[in-house]
């Protein structure tokens, strides 16, 4: 069911959203938490496809901010809000709200998503594009328990990676980071197999890789080795290297969703590793609001006593 609201204010939205709950015969909410998503049109049918698709696993109220910016002076000053309500099969398992601010009114974003938002239920904002300098620091930031930043969005990633690392508060997490999930399990559980000592990690993959550049730092401060940082013809991260007294502990994925570990002393195996899709990594955020320590230390590439422990099981 779709509801479309022209010249409106947050008010008439909760009505539509109450109305149409009635309309599809689910009088009661039955969502865990608010998902903010702020984009542009561009790239607003690929968020909320991913957001639609995450809610099946975390039944959330979606209300995704899209910026209208007018081409001419005299529509710069005309401030409207147009919304577009889903619910039932177009809403994923919860229920959607587009909202398109025209002229200043994006300015105040803020004062458009606060009285949408759920009563006692966390929120989290994701930007899938043009994330703010200072995510904690932003007005929709500041109402959120978690905030979501992509820096494989942006032109200068390596960059963006270093600004996040200036301004991280608790509850920033980005999805280059959530990509190496199944790697740093991967190499956590190799460890626990053949409990040996690291001497030294290489990282391959594509150039200017965010999560590549992560996942090393990981390594020096999990580990305090020397990491070495090698440019492949990718696709993303192609190849980890952890040299150790006994040999060396290597995932190998050239390409494809297959990989191939190789721990000294054991055959080698073959391990599925596919590049998951944006709604799987917004699903796997969505499962933790508590500040993750592993990321800010990683971001900052250093750690209280890591470099002592040379132990990647407690941070996987």
């Amino acid at each position: 069911m779709k509801i479309d609201l022209t010249d409106t204010n947050s008010s008439k939205i909760n009505k539509a959203i109450l109305d149409g709950r009635r309309a599809v015969g689910t009088p009661a909410a039955g969502v865990v938490l608010t998902l903010v998503v702020v984009t542009d049109e561009e790239n607003a049918y690929d968020a909320v496809k991913a957001a639609n698709d995450a809610s099946r696993e975390h039944p959330s109220r979606i209300l995704v901010v899209i910026k209208r910016h007018a081409r001419s002076p005299r529509g710069r000053h005309e401030t409207r809000l147009d919304a577009e309500v889903r619910l039932g099969t177009d809403a994923g398992s919860g229920e959607t709200v587009l909202l398109r601010l025209h002229g200043e009114l994006g300015d105040r974003a803020d004062s458009v998503v606060l009285p949408l938002l759920l009563p006692d239920a966390p929120v989290v904002v994701w930007w899938p594009v043009d994330a703010p300098e200072v995510p904690s620091r932003d007005p929709l930031g500041s109402l959120a328990q978690r905030r979501i930043t992509d820096m494989y969005a942006v032109e200068d990633p390596l960059a963006a990676l270093e600004k996040r690392a200036a301004s991280y508060a608790p509850g920033d997490t980005d999805l280059a980071w959530t990509r190496l999930t199944p790697w740093r399990s991967m190499l956590a559980a190799a460890l626990d197999q053949a409990p040996l000592t690291v001497t030294s990690a290489a990282v391959e993959s594509e150039a200017e890789n965010p999560s590549a550049e992560l996942l090393a730092r990981w390594f020096e401060v999990r580990l305090g080795v020397p990491v070495d940082r090698i440019v492949t013809d990718g696709p993303v991260v192609t190849a980890v290297r952890m040299g150790t007294t006994d040999g060396e502990i290597r995932i190998d994925r050239p390409e494809g969703p297959v990989a191939r570990l190789s721990i000294p002393g054991q055959p080698s195996r073959v391990l599925a590793l596919k590049v998951r899709t944006t709604a799987e990594l917004i699903a796997e955020e969505l499962r933790r609001l508590d500040p993750d320590d592993a990321y800010a230390a990683s971001l900052r590439g250093h750690g209280p006593a890591a470099r002592q422990t040379g132990d990647l099981r407690s941070h996987a």
